[in-house]
This record gives C-alpha cells, sequence and structure tokens, in this order.
C-alpha cells in the first residue's frame, strides 16, 4: 500500500493541470473469500468548482445511474447503505484529498462485480464517473496452468493469491509434490496498477508417469483459521511410449485369430495394423483389434501395429505362423533313358511346420530323408535295377501327401544263367534266356547246317515268350547228334540275342546229361520193383483159390498151366483193388527221380499201374514147369510154402 501513497499527489497534481472530471482506480481486483480487500480510488473535477458544503461520495455496486436504484456500498452523508454491505465497507481516504479509496470487510463471492464512485460538491456538481473497478472474490487459488505440458519439457506452474488486504497477508504452499522429480519452488510479489498478487512457481520436469498426477497449491492466512486450496490433474502429452500386442502365435489352417493392440500414449494414438506395406485397419484409441477369419497360407508373416499421436510414434510386430500338411509334392515327369545316365529327381512341396522328404522305390526307402522343401535324389549311372516307380513321400504333424513318376530304363540285352541245351527224350532241348529293354530278339543259329532259327521260322519246334523285359526262346533237336568219346551227344548251338542298344552270341552248353542218366538207371531199378510186386500179388491170389477149393496143402504139380492163367487173370478185379496201392509207391518216386534230375517234363515218368499193367506183362511171361520139382526152380521150402520160377524174356 505504500505505492499508493506515493502516487496520489502526482495524480493530484496531474489533476490540477487538467481541471476535468476523472478518476483512476483499478480495473480489476480481487480478494479472498471472507478476507478484506482495498480498492485504491483517486478523483478529479473541474478547478473552477468551488465546493460550498464539503465534498461527499457514494460507492455503487452494479451500475453508475442512481436512477436505476443501484446497490449503494458506502454513503459518506449516511449510512445508508445496501443490506449486503452493513458493517462491511468503510471510507480509507480523504475526500478532501480526492482520495476515495474503499474498505470492504469479509467479502462473499456475492460481492463481485463492477464498484461505481459519485462525487457530490453541492449543488449541481454532483458527477458518477463512468470507470469502474472489477472485483473477483475468490474461493481458491488461482493456478497458472500451460496450454500444453509436454514430457521431458521443463514445466513451470504458478499459484497466485490477492495479497490487497491490509490487516492479512497471505501465504503458499504446493501439496502433494513428493512424487516430483527435483522440484523447485520460487516466490514473488507482482504489485500492478494499485494491486499487489503473491504467486508461487513450482519447477520440474514431468514424465509419461506423471499424466494424471494430482497437484495442489494452498494458500492461508497465519493466526487465522482461512485457508483456500485447489487442484490440478496434469495433463502430460508424451509420444506413445509402449505397443503391446498378442505374442507371436501358431494357428491352423482355416481357423479364426483375433491381434490385439495397446498403445500407451497421451493424447491417444492413430494405431493402425499393418501386414508388410498394407494397412488393413486403423482408429483413433487406446487399442484396436485386427481379427483373421479362415486364415490360410497366405496370411503368414509379420503383423506390425503402428501407434503415432503427433509427439511421436512407435510400433511392435509379431509373427503370425499358419500351421498346415504338405502339399502335394512337385516331382520330375516320368522318364525313359538309358542305362547309365545319371539322374536328378526333384521333389518340392510346401508345409508348416517344414516336412520331412523321403524317397521310396517301390515301396523301400532310396536316398536320405530330408527335412525341408526341397529334396533332390541323385542317381549315378541308373542301372536297369533303378527301373521302377519313385515316389516322394512329404510328412509333418498335421498330415502327409505324396506323388510318384516312373523311370524306364533301357538297356542292352543280357542273358540269363538259365540258358542251355538239355538232353530229353526226343532228342536236345535248347533254352535261350534274355533281359533287356526294349525286350530283346532272340535267334537260333546251328553253325554245323548253316542255319537260323527264328520267330519267322517254324522249324524245331521254335518258340519264344515274352514276359516283361524279359524274353525266353526256346528249339528242339530230334538227333541227338554224333557221340564223343564218353558217349555224350554232340550239341552245337549258338544263341543270338538283340535290341536296339546291343547284340551278343554265345555258344549254349550242354547240361543234365548225367542227371538223365540217373533218371534212366533209377527208373529201370523202379520198373523191376513194380514187375516183382505184381508176381508176388498173383501168387498170393492163387494161394488163396487154392484154399477155398478146399484142396489139401500139398505139392501139387499143374496139368494146364494155361487154365490156371486164366483163373488169375479172371480175378483181376480184386488183384487191381490191391495193386492201387503202388500208385502211391509210383508217385513217390517221381517225386525222388525229379529232385534227383531237378527237371520237370524232360522225361517220361515211370507211370501208374494200370499203365504197367498194360506195358509189363506183355514184357514178361509165366512158365509153369509140369508136376515135375525143378530144384532151385520150383517145389516147397522148408517152411511149406509153394514156389515158382519166373523167367523174364
Amino acid at each position: 500500500m505504500w505505492c499508493l501513497e506515493l502516487l496520489l499527489p502526482l495524480l493530484l497534481f496531474i489533476s490540477d493541470a487538467s481541471c476535468q472530471w476523472n478518476v483512476w482506480l483499478p480495473r480489476d481486483i480481487s480478494a479472498m473469500t471472507n478476507s478484506c480487500v482495498v480498492i485504491p480510488c483517486t478523483f478529479m473535477y473541474p478547478s473552477g468548482i468551488r465546493p460550498s458544503r464539503g465534498i461527499h461520495g457514494i460507492w455503487y455496486f452494479g451500475q453508475p445511474y442512481p436512477q436505476l436504484f443501484p446497490p449503494v456500498v458506502f454513503k459518506s452523508r449516511t449510512d445508508v447503505v445496501h443490506e449486503s454491505y452493513k458493517g462491511r465497507t468503510k471510507l480509507l481516504g480523504d475526500l478532501h484529498q480526492r482520495n476515495c479509496t474503499l474498505l470492504i470487510n469479509n467479502i462473499g463471492t456475492e460481492h463481485s462485480g463492477r464498484y461505481y464512485f459519485r462525487a457530490d460538491l453541492g449543488g449541481a456538481n454532483i458527477y458518477t464517473y463512468p470507470d469502474f473497478t472489477e472485483l473477483k472474490v475468490l474461493d481458491q487459488p488461482n493456478i497458472d496452468v500451460p496450454e500444453e505440458i509436454v514430457s521431458d519439457e521443463s514445466l513451470e506452474l504458478t499459484c497466485y493469491a490477492p495479497d490487497n488486504c491490509p490487516d492479512m497477508t497471505p501465504e503458499i504452499q504446493w501439496m502433494y509434490t513428493d512424487y516430483l522429480p527435483d522440484p523447485e519452488f520460487s516466490t514473488d510479489l507482482v504489485e500492478e496498477s494499485n494491486t499487489a498478487v503473491l504467486s508461487n512457481t513450482l519447477t520440474f520436469t514431468p514424465r509419461p508417469m506423471h499424466n494424471g498426477q494430482l497437484l495442489g497449491c494452498r494458500v492461508y492466512y497465519p493466526n487465522t483459521t482461512l485457508a483456500y486450496e485447489r487442484l490440478i490433474s496434469l495433463d502430460v502429452k508424451y509420444a506413445p511410449r509402449s505397443v503391446w500386442v498378442n505374442a507371436s502365435s501358431e494357428v491352423m489352417e482355416g481357423s479364426s485369430v483375433t491381434l490385439h493392440c495397446e498403445v500407451d500414449s497421451n493424447p491417444p494414438a492413430r494405431i493402425a495394423w499393418m501386414f508388410g506395406d498394407q494397412e488393413l485397419l486403423w482408429d483413433t484409441a487406446s487399442n484396436v483389434s485386427l481379427m483373421l477369419d479362415d486364415v490360410t497360407p497366405a496370411n503368414e508373416g509379420i503383423y506390425t501395429c503402428v501407434g503415432d499421436n503427433g509427439y511421436g510414434i512407435m510400433n511392435t510386430s509379431l509373427y503370425l505362423a499358419v500351421k498346415y500338411p504338405p502339399h502335394e509334392p512337385v516331382v520330375n515327369d516320368s522318364i525313359t533313358v538309358v542305362e547309365g545316365t545319371t539322374l536328378a529327381l526333384h521333389c518340392s512341396t510346401q508345409g508348416s511346420p517344414a516336412p520331412t522328404l523321403t524317397w521310396l522305390k517301390d515301396g523301400q526307402l532310396v536316398g536320405t530323408i530330408t527335412a525341408d522343401e526341397l529334396s533332390v535324389l541323385t542317381i549315378v549311372e541308373i542301372t536297369p535295377q533303378g527301373d521302377g516307380q519313385y515316389r516322394c513321400l512329404a510328412e509333418n504333424e498335421h498330415g502327409r501327401a505324396s506323388s510318384s513318376l516312373n523311370i524306364t530304363v533301357e538297356y542292352a540285352p543280357v542273358l540269363l544263367e538259365e540258358s542251355k541245351c538239355t538232353v530229353v527224350r526226343e532228342g536236345v532241348q535248347c533254352v535261350c534266356m534274355a533281359t533287356g529293354n526294349p525286350e530283346p530278339t532272340i535267334e537260333f543259329y546251328l553253325p554245323d547246317l548253316n542255319i537260323t532259327i527264328n520267330e519267322t521260322d517254324g522249324r524245331y519246334n521254335f518258340y519264344m515268350h515274352t514276359d516283361g523285359h524279359t524274353s525266353t526262346g526256346m528249339i528242339k533237336l530230334r538227333e541227338k547228334g554224333e557221340r564223343v568219346e564218353n558217349g555224350s551227344p554232340a550239341v552245337n548251338v549258338h544263341c543270338s540275342i538283340s535290341n536296339a542298344y546291343g547284340r551278343e552270341s554265345i555258344l549254349l552248353e550242354l547240361q543234365q546229361e548225367k542227371k538223365y542218366m540217373m533218371a534212366v538207371i533209377v527208373g529201370t531199378i523202379g520198373g523191376v520193383a513194380v514187375i516183382a510186386f505184381i508176381i508176388a500179388a498173383v501168387r498170393y491170389v492163387g494161394h488163396n483159390n487154392k484154399k477155398e477149393n478146399g484142396n489139401p496143402r500139398q505139392d501139387v504139380v499143374l496139368e494146364n498151366p494155361a487154365l490156371y492163367y486164366s483163373a488169375v487173370k479172371k480175378d483181376k478185379q480184386n488183384l487191381r483193388k490191391k495193386v492201387l496201392k503202388t500208385e502211391l509207391l509210383g508217385s513217390k518216386f517221381n517225386s525222388i527221380l525229379e529232385e534227383t534230375t531237378g527237371e520237370d517234363g524232360d522225361y517220361q515218368s515211370v507211370g501208374t499201374m494200370a499203365g504197367l499193367e498194360r506195358q509189363e506183362l506183355n514184357y514178361a511171361s509165366l512158365e509153369f514147369i509140369g508136376a515135375r520139382s525143378r530144384e532151385g526152380a520150383s517145389g516147397r521150402r522148408d517152411d511149406g510154402s509153394n514156389y515158382t520160377e519166373i523167367k523174364a524174356k
């Protein structure tokens, strides 16, 4: 208030110079509720006016015109004032000194408004000054907050308290500053237009974590119960400091997945989901979700969430893996190659996780198992055994798929070990077997006769058969040829095999002769054994007939051997039944013979007993030697059994 005392003489000096109706008072002034306020005021009037009955003054509230009956705040002539100002107002200035300063005590918010001064110099010299003071009665202090608070930039917050009450001096205190980083405080008193304002400035550097935090300013008057507080919430602007998305995940083909993104920023960021360079979805919010339905392998890849709020930009990515069984592998086309060619078979597929690729040939594993989407099977100098079907099998934990190709190997003919000449009953049989691709052609050449035998030649019972890549040719030579020193027939047969890739000729060796001779020997012995069995059977039948006729057991001389043979023949039916058992012997004999010779069909078998009856009896005759006994030929043994001599002619 000391400045007011210095300013008033100066104003009076100026007024004397101008000699006009004029008033000076602060445009704005403030005070805290329940406190007081002093409104400084100096007025002037024309110098030619001489107040006859002194100088009086009136303060109005709200309006400067008495005819509108504004509330009277203070009146020097009387104590008649508006009800709301009774006992509250007091004129501090001396009107004769042109000082109209007004004190208002115990003010409330209802006292906020415009205040006008009216000078009464007596008679017609009454003037209401149009200038006014705007009084603001505050129930809380003012805090000067910048329009924008940016993270990591120094911030100043100032709290103001009016100091326009001469009897009370306010003090300012900041609240809730414990969490602030290195706060600084400074106090200042600002006087302007004869009004005073006390201020306290808080300086610190806010962080994103301070956004939304409360700060408070407390104004109080010592030695009183008057205290005023104001709280503010910090609105700290900061760039996106975190972008949260789902963890990278795996989904099955055909399923649905939702990708979530949350961005921590102030103000809220523009959030966009990107797949590569393509923007799939965006929105200005704190979080955005992207839904993918019926995913395919094309949806696999990196998804990026980008947050941008003008203060900064941040992004985070995730990888979406789409799992699916292997696709059908792509392999080479089926091919035909020549023996000795080197091949590279390619198999490629797609699957997630990466499938294992396995090469199989005719169901058997070939090569190595590859855990990749490409497998190359290299076949170096392929052989005829490489001919067949090759299948590439792709497998992973979700399924399997395969593709096949055929490799046909063409090669020159190769003679097989089964090629030979063999002695048979009709003569010599020569067989020539060869394999090749294309199927080989077989010809026989007889150098002794200078004859070539092939499928166009019907001589020598030429026969040819093809089975796959194997050809078989056969001829039969009726004449066994000349005998060499060891008794074997002389055979000179050449076999010629050929196809588009080669030709070969070889002399066929005569084989199986020893086995044939052994078969003849074994067959002869077997025949004799069968004949002996038949004769024993005949004797058995004759002996039974004697018993049936009641003839006593004695030595008998057959008078008519022919009749006896006839009787035996008539009992042929019984003989057959007993002899049928020998067929089993014949069959078993043939089996033994085949095992001995190793051939089937080259020789004529001994035959069944029916055949023997027709054949062997033609080669044997029975002689019955009268009633005369011949020692060592016919008679009775010591054991009493009869016997007869049998001669083979």
